[in-house]
């Protein structure tokens, strides 16, 4: 009898224990809050001019060495005073050539001179596709370049020119 009595004050201790350790009377109560702050991010395209650009100098290509360029080519400025070359929507020229290169000229006639630095051509861009094309210039571009020739490498010939007025 002894060790039933011990038994069951063991077992009346565990259980005590049990529900005392289990009790959630001195539970914390945690309260999470959360907060959701969506962000999307807007990508400025730089070289695309800020408002209107403000037209400067203009004219129609002339198609070279049996090329189907054409179309036309405006300098201008725009609000944020970036300087610009914009190739027009109608614009066209051979491209299963290669690298067509974008030179502003003193003339219409390519006069490359590396020995001297070129200078009387400055490389602005390259032609990427038909269409409308906006070049960004680093600069205003000097008053002695009075055309934009469109010069291929690859055939070392010229694809066009167009005389700025």
């Amino acid at each position: 009898m002894k060790n039933r009595k011990f038994t069951l004050v063991l077992l009346a201790s565990a259980m005590t224990t049990f529900f005392i350790s289990c009790s959630d009377d001195d539970a914390e109560v945690v309260t999470v809050t959360e907060t959701v702050v969506e962000t999307e991010t807007v990508e400025v395209d730089s070289s695309l001019p800020v408002g209107d650009l403000m037209v400067t100098l203009s004219g129609n290509l002339v198609a070279e060495s049996g090329t189907p360029t054409q179309g036309l080519v405006e300098v201008g400025v725009d609000a944020d005073e970036a300087n610009f070359v914009r190739f027009a929507d109608d614009f066209t020229t051979e491209l299963g050539t290669g690298t067509v290169g974008i030179f502003l000229s003193t003339s219409e006639i390519f006069t490359p001179d590396p020995a001297n630095e070129n200078p009387d051509l400055m490389l602005i861009g390259n032609v990427v596709d038909n269409g409308e094309m906006l070049i960004k210039l680093s600069a205003t571009p000097d008053a002695k370049y009075t055309h934009i020739i469109l010069w291929c490498a690859t055939a070392n010939i010229p694809f066009g020119n167009v005389a700025l007025n």
